[in-house]
């Protein structure tokens, strides 16, 4: 069943742009794609390590930055009069690298700050982010700080025997984020299921036990934060070469803490979850601009964010399944007595 949903979903976002013709939707619907590929792989570390992160749109921001300037070229001096000098190479290598580059920086954020629990593994994480941006706003050289990095080019697609796409247009990008967030819900969903997925929620759940059968805690949390680092910087990649225009405001708190809505109110811990949570809040905003003013949207938007964790506490997905298994077992309960008691009555 869960499957037919999920194909079913799958094939309903794909008839979008057939019937959406509004190109300021189809725009708010591709970026709200690649914030809920970033908020899937928040959800790694949240909601199946239990590990909160207020850090994680650094990932986003590296993989923005490198597949950007992988694809710019750059030009740029060092200590003792080298220069470094990088000739542009194809989009596609940007983001392959974006991953790699991201994936490389949750190593490294993982094997130092797993090493501490609660406060202050979020504090290392804030202080990450803080760190990187400071770098994107300050080496101008390399990053054009404020400047921003500008006239990034559209991802180029090879086709054997057909020679190249180049996915300059909305509907094309807006596939382009639908297979890489359905590429990213399959591995996710894959990893999550497997032995490295139940180590991951038996340390979530108790610590302490998951030590005692075996379970490497560092490895694992530092793997985890790897591939959710990895995924992120494949969201970042796919914003910069479809904004086409990036600058250290990517690094921005409000995006980490956007991240963080979409996964806790959607639900953390399932895989549907911030899919369901990023489409309500990446959306909610398009909404509400054109009947409130700016401040009666923020009202709104945490009016909305109050009432849905006030009545699912445990976010949107696995609220409205447990009510909806407590239904069925009710009802199954009351067949069961209406059989039996249609068996009491008939005679022997």
């Amino acid at each position: 069943m869960k499957l037919g949903v999920a194909i079913l979903t799958i094939v309903a976002l794909a008839s979008v742009p057939l019937w959406l013709r509004d190109p300021y939707l189809m725009n708010a619907l591709i970026t709200t794609g690649i914030f809920i590929i970033g908020a899937m792989s928040l959800n790694l570390l949240l909601g199946f390590t239990g590990q909160l992160s207020l850090g994680h749109i650094a990932f986003f921001g590296i993989g923005a930055y490198v597949s950007a300037l992988t694809s710019l070229g750059f030009d740029i001096g060092l200590p003792g009069g080298f220069r470094v000098v990088h000739d542009p190479w194809p989009p596609v290598a940007g983001f392959a690298l974006a991953i790699i580059v991201a994936g490389l920086c949750g190593y490294l954020v993982g094997l130092l700050s797993f090493r501490v629990r609660g406060a202050y593994f979020v504090i290392v994480t804030i202080s990450f982010a803080e760190v990187v941006r400071l770098v994107a706003l300050n080496w101008v050289e390399l990053t054009q700080g404020p400047l921003a990095l500008t006239n990034i080019p559209s991802i180029t697609i090879g086709l054997p025997e057909l020679g190249s796409l180049t996915l300059r247009t909305k509907l094309q990008n807006y596939y382009l984020v639908l297979a890489v967030a359905v590429a990213a819900y399959v591995l996710i969903s894959r990893l999550v299921h497997s032995h490295f997925g139940r180590a991951m929620r038996g340390l979530m759940e108790n610590e302490t036990l998951a030590v005692s059968v075996g379970i490497d805690v560092t490895k694992t949390l530092t793997l985890a934060a790897i591939i959710s680092a990895g995924i992120a910087g494949a969201a970042g990649s796919l914003y910069a070469h479809y904004i086409r225009i990036i600058d250290p405001e990517v690094f921005a708190f409000i995006n980490t803490v956007t991240m963080v809505i979409m996964v806790i109110t959607g639900g953390k811990g399932s895989l549907a979850g911030p899919v369901v949570g990023g489409m309500i809040f990446g959306l909610l905003p398009v909404f509400l601009r054109p009947i409130m003013a700016p401040e009666a949207q923020w009202i709104a938007y945490g009016g909305v964010l109050v009432v849905i964790l006030f009545v699912l506490p445990r976010g949107i997905v696995p609220s409205l399944a447990q009510r909806f298994a407590q239904r069925r077992s009710r009802a199954d309960s009351a067949g069961t007595v209406a059989f039996s008691e249609r068996d009491a009555k008939e005679p022997a």
